[in-house]
């Protein structure tokens, strides 16, 4: 269990929640929170729960906890143009606030074992893309694949970062780990405990604990498992680079018109030595030790300096070729 109930009634409450305990940190991560309601990944019958920091469960849908969420959406240290795999991508919800900070020139993909939990992830991606957000942010859009994320050939493809959402066997985490480029990020549980793995050169690697947990183990592939095949990549359509473009442009324009603008949109939540009680805000100490997860699972609008474009295609296409 992620730790205390929060009583908070709505998503902001929750991250307001979040960052009185530091757990979200910075402004990029928090607007990702803010934009992307945790309540929308919900069932019915389970949207009581959306705002506790608590894992939920409902058949072979998951989500963990929100402290472990906004831990790993600030270890990741996205940007801009990076690739992303999420092995367990569940209902999407990580997937798809990755994909607002890593923007149209990312690479987003997930691997989910049970097909319904990807069908449910793909109409909430759809959902998902006729809200305001989608005009707020440059969007790196999911793309889900059913499969057992161990069954991906060793060094298949190598992602700038990685998240698996399950226990990882200790015989396991070579295979996971050549999944990783050079100077990318791994975060994954292993051994009741949230590792972030830093990898610096093709065999030495840099790991930093950073929470306890108590996760469901990885499902092992089958003594002959078929190989899992990777979404494919392909480089983006002309049509699509504008329209990013277009759409960076307008927001920068926004912007400078009103510098103000993203500070009045930020609530400033209770200190932790005057929380409230008044029905909006209540403090809360977290224990980041969620209930047996499983497979769950910027430099935002920046201008892009000369060379932007050119750049990221290149390395989109040297991504693709190595593929």
């Amino acid at each position: 269990m992620g730790g205390a109930v929060s009583s908070g009634v709505d998503n902001d409450s929750l991250v307001d929640n979040l960052i009185s305990v530091e757990y979200i940190k910075t402004p990029e991560v928090e607007r990702v929170f803010r934009a992307v309601d945790r309540g929308f990944y919900y069932t019915e019958s389970g949207k009581s729960q959306a705002y506790r920091d608590m894992a939920w469960k409902d058949g072979n849908l998951h989500l963990s906890a929100p402290c472990i969420y906004s831990k790993v959406m600030e270890s990741l240290e996205l940007k801009p143009g990076l690739s992303f795999l999420n092995m367990g991508s569940g209902t999407g919800y990580l997937s798809t606030m990755v994909g607002l900070m890593t923007g149209s020139f990312g690479i987003n993909h997930g691997i989910e074992i049970h097909e319904d939990v990807a069908d449910y992830a793909q109409k909430k991606l759809d959902d998902f893309k006729t809200t305001q957000a989608i005009d707020e942010f440059d969007f790196s859009e999911p793309v889900f694949t059913v499969g057992n994320c161990l069954s991906i050939p060793h060094g298949a493809r190598r992602y700038d970062r990685v998240y698996c959402g399950a226990a990882c066997p200790v015989n396991w985490k070579q295979h996971v780990q050549s999944l990783v480029g050079i100077n990318g990020i791994l975060i994954m549980p292993m051994e009741d405990q949230l590792l972030k793995f830093t990898r610096k050169s093709e065999s030495s690697w840099d790991c930093k604990s950073l929470l306890p947990v108590s996760f469901s183990s990885l499902v092992l592939p089958d003594q002959l498992p078929i190989e899992l095949t990777l979404p494919p990549c392909s480089a983006p359509e002309l049509q699509d680079l504008l329209r990013a473009l277009i759409r960076r442009d307008l927001r920068r324009c926004i912007e400078e018109e009103n510098p103000d603008l993203w500070k009045c949109m930020r609530r400033t939540p209770p200190s932790k030595d005057k929380a409230t009680n008044n029905g909006n805000y209540t403090s809360f100490n977290i224990v980041p030790f969620p209930l047996a997860d499983s497979d769950d699972d910027s430099d935002l609008d920046s201008d892009y300096e000369p060379g932007y474009i050119q750049r990221h295609i290149m390395s989109r296409e040297s991504f693709f070729e190595n593929s």
